[in-house]
């Protein structure tokens, strides 16, 4: 995370201006470029143009500046079927989420007297001013309360809320023109999805308000750590919770394998569990919302804004689809995807055929009953090129219900995390106590 402090624009005005100018820049940028090109006798394309170390450089910076709506965006056009994001816009977006510059501390304060009013630290015994995390929503400062305990304390960057709809739109159409965005691809679902996505997570109550379900739920589990929330030292903006000390979950790489087995067992033991039992997701795969307590074996869970709730037809509409995958019955796995919502009405047989092999693809570390090594499978790789054909070759850009969008993402996260830890879990069983009987497959 970046040191250097930079003042926030907080007015929807102040922040559409930073976007306009950026176009402006790249735009002229694309001309000055392009006329040196010319005259060399070269035929440069658009994008070429467009996609300039410069041009990159100055798009990065811009969107880091602004955080939020880019970053939320950006995580909604990477979860379509195929992978959407042209590879240096993945670039840029890696390059927000390490590089986030921290909020000025006149900022910072402003934010914490509107939060609890103007004698705020009075409710700490101390409070570091320089962030110890950062997201694309807020930053994460160290304290402890008034009656000494350690706290965490997530302080929502200013005008980020008001200025939701505007950034994401002008985002979206930043990136459209950059070309960074296919043609072919209608992203208004995705615009409206994201704005949505941004308002439930700018909302630290309704935040707080999982974190407490999940730490009712999980209570008896020796696995998990959640943080217990202050509310009299919370707030809209301003959440403050107990610290978890541990390690960033991808960083155990290092440690032995049933270590590192049994993290990942724990992890997709609970998405299970969430999708099937309690019928809430935490969404957001990015590894830092998951701490390795080394002592204990521990993981501590965080940030619980992105949380989804699923109805009971969503979530039979996972376990008919399973089972299909397991019982090789492409006819069930047809009808639970038409039952998720998978199909667009002008989908033609071919598409359709792909589709069903993708999601099979991707349930088949569900298919033995035996240990599944992520390391070794390739399997990440192989969903991206397969997505990449049905979206690119086939043309087929129809995006899934926002739930399963999001359920997708949250599945995907854990596969990479246990591909790069070099995990090996048997999912067959972690998943069969879920999976509906024969009667109950063919009454669904």
């Amino acid at each position: 995370m970046s040191t250097k402090e930079r003042s926030i624009p907080t007015s929807r005005i102040s922040r559409f201006g930073k976007l306009a100018s950026l176009t402006a820049r790249v735009a002229g940028n694309l001309v000055t470029e392009g006329t040196k090109q010319v005259i060399q006798g070269k035929r440069p394309s658009k994008k070429d143009l467009l996609l300039t170390p410069q041009n990159i450089k100055r798009l990065t910076d811009q969107l880091s500046h602004l955080r939020g709506a880019a970053m939320k965006l950006g995580q909604m056009l990477s979860m379509d079927a195929g992978d959407l994001l042209e590879p240096e816009l993945a670039e840029i977006l890696s390059k927000l989420r390490s590089d986030a510059t921290p909020l000025p501390s006149k900022q910072l304060n402003a934010v914490m007297e509107e939060a609890l009013g103007l004698d705020w630290k009075t409710h700490f015994t101390a409070f570091n001013f320089k962030p110890i995390a950062s997201a694309s929503i807020g930053q994460v400062h160290q304290a402890y309360d008034d009656a000494g305990d350690k706290v965490a304390v997530k302080v929502q960057y200013p005008g980020i809320k008001k200025s939701i709809d505007s950034d994401v739109d002008n985002v979206g159409t930043l990136l459209k023109v950059v070309g960074l965005i296919p043609d072919s691809v209608d992203y208004q679902g995705l615009l409206e999805e994201a704005k949505k996505q941004l308002h439930d997570e700018a909302d630290y109550q309704r935040e707080a308000e999982f974190c407490i379900r999940y730490r009712d739920a999980l209570k008896d589990s020796p696995h998990f750590v959640v943080p217990n929330i202050y509310p009299d030292i919370s707030s809209q903006s301003v959440l403050a919770m107990s610290f978890v000390n541990g390690k960033s979950i991808e960083t155990i790489g290092h440690l032995t394998q049933s270590v590192r087995d049994n993290a990942m067992h724990r992890l997709l033991e609970l998405l299970f569990r969430e999708l099937f039992e309690l019928k809430m997701v935490q969404t957001d795969p990015n590894f830092a919302n998951y701490l390795f307590i080394e002592q204990t074996n521990q993981i501590g869970l965080l940030d619980f804004g992105a949380t989804r709730e699923y109805g009971d037809r969503f979530s039979r509409g996972y376990q008919l689809a399973f089972s299909s995958v397991l019982h090789n019955n492409e006819g069930g796995l047809n009808q639970a995807l038409e039952q998720i919502g998978f199909f667009s009405e002008d989908i033609v047989p071919s598409q359709r055929q792909s589709i069903l092999n993708l999601v099979t693809l991707a349930c088949e570390p569900m298919m033995v009953d035996e240990e599944y090594d992520f390391g070794e499978s390739g399997l990440a790789q192989k969903l991206r090129e397969a997505g990449t054909v049905l979206s690119m070759e086939q043309d087929y850009w129809h995006t899934p219900p926002a739930d399963a969008i999001f359920l997708h993402r949250k599945i995907a996260g854990m596969y990479l995390l246990a591909a790069r830890l070099g995990a090996r879990v048997n999912i067959h069983r972690l998943v069969k106590p879920y999976l509906l009987a024969p009667e109950e497959r063919v009454a669904s």
